[in-house]
């Protein structure tokens, strides 16, 4: 379904769930589109593809039409091939602050929380809300919390969080509603580097858990797993 969103974007919706298969089309269409010379930008979401377009350029049925060229071409096989990342993570202490409230609230001990935390890989869906912050998921069902009634006016970057069926790093301090179960060294956002962001959408990330005074990685290293 395509719909017009002001005079110069167009929102393109390919579903209405959070599911791995539909969002590797959404990033595959997204790959296709960057081939439209009038397309300006395009933010590719779950299950969504934000296009902004030059109206001094092309038209809305322009773009509409050209659009949908694309997605009569549509195939998951044109997407990148994913990136597996794995990333090292201090869990609870002073780097997870929600670390044990999660714990009881969930009915699970410190060692159940971090193997169900760390055991399975995780999709980059999208990126937002702030430059580099990953949205990835599922969460296993055992994890999933509502976010906190009350945001924190400030979360330390690194933090590493979950809230609903999600689990994401914030890139930088800011404030955050997410409970923060951990912390990982990694330098998310470099607006000086070439590549600014670690994160893309459709990565696979695997969280490694750390013991507590071990050396710690670089703030640029992350293991990149090609399996």
């Amino acid at each position: 379904m395509l719909k017009p969103l002001g005079d110069s974007a167009i929102l393109i919706q390919l579903g209405d769930e959070i599911h791995p298969t539909l969002n590797a089309r959404v990033h595959a269409l997204d790959a296709l589109l960057q081939f439209i010379p009038d397309i300006v930008e395009t933010v590719p979401a779950y299950c969504t593809v934000l296009v902004h377009y030059d109206p001094l350029r092309s038209t809305y049925n322009q773009i509409k039409n050209l659009i949908e060229e694309k997605i009569s071409l549509l195939d998951e096989s044109t997407h990148r091939p994913s990136r597996r990342l794995e990333i090292p993570v201090l869990y609870g202490g002073a780097s997870g602050v929600d670390f044990e409230s999660v714990a009881t609230t969930l009915a699970l001990s410190p060692s159940e929380l971090i193997h169900l935390h760390s055991e399975r890989e995780y999709t980059v869906y999208m990126m937002g809300f702030t430059p580099g912050f990953p949205y990835m998921g599922i969460l296993d069902e055992r994890l999933v919390l509502p976010r906190m009634s009350t945001p924190r006016t400030r979360v330390p970057a690194g933090s590493v969080a979950i809230a609903g069926s999600q689990t994401g790093i914030y890139p930088l301090d800011s404030p955050g509603g997410w409970h923060v179960i951990g912390w990982t060294p990694l330098k998310l956002f470099d607006p000086m580097s070439e590549n600014p962001f670690l994160f893309a959408p459709g990565d696979i990330v695997k969280f490694i858990p750390m013991e507590s005074g071990s050396l710690l990685p670089s703030p640029t290293a992350c293991r990149w797993n090609p399996k």
